[in-house]
């Protein structure tokens, strides 16, 4: 494990499970959205292939995400082991719903110093919203992707609780 995509749904713990694994395994972390967003208003990073496709090019690293369409196949190119967090709705929603109300009360500042607000609950954009719809999305196109034959190199990790994660991280 050298090259690692840890992916699943928002609010499955991606990043924390990332981080974690960064410090375990001595691999440097890239957080991908905060590779993309880089300013106020949710704007974007104008070089944000070419600064994904620099870390992908690295020997060592893991990034948080499935990736976003423009790097997605890049990432599962130089990708070699796959950590997917598949878990059910049942777990992701409360998760997902604690950590966007904790952002919101505390105007805690996230990728390019944005914050979510109130009014963001009402987007479909919304965290909580993009986990609930993108849900079956996500898992069949990661479930795709991990039988997709370019991909057949890749170490798949597939773990449907967090318990299951837990036991997994226990044992490294």
């Amino acid at each position: 494990m050298q090259r690692i995509l840890v992916v699943g749904v928002t609010g499955a713990g991606k990043s924390t499970l990332a981080r974690t694994l960064s410090g375990r395994l001595g691999l440097p972390y890239h957080e991908m959205d905060a590779l993309y967003f880089d300013g106020p208003d949710w704007a974007t990073n104008d070089s944000f292939s070419e600064d994904v496709s620099a870390l992908a090019a690295g020997p060592r690293w893991i990034i948080d995400s499935l990736g976003y369409p423009e790097v997605r196949d890049l990432l599962w190119n130089r990708a070699d082991t796959v950590v997917w967090l598949d878990y059910p709705k049942r777990v992701i929603m409360p998760r997902v719903l604690r950590r966007s109300l904790r952002r919101t009360v505390t105007r805690e500042a996230l990728f390019g110093g944005n914050r979510e607000t109130w009014r963001d609950w009402l987007s479909r954009e919304h965290p909580a919203w993009w986990a609930w719809s993108q849900h079956g999305t996500r898992h069949r196109e990661v479930r795709r992707r991990i039988h997709d034959p370019r991909f057949a190199p890749l170490d798949t990790l597939r773990f449907g609780h967090p318990d299951e994660t837990s036991a997994w991280l226990a044992s490294l």
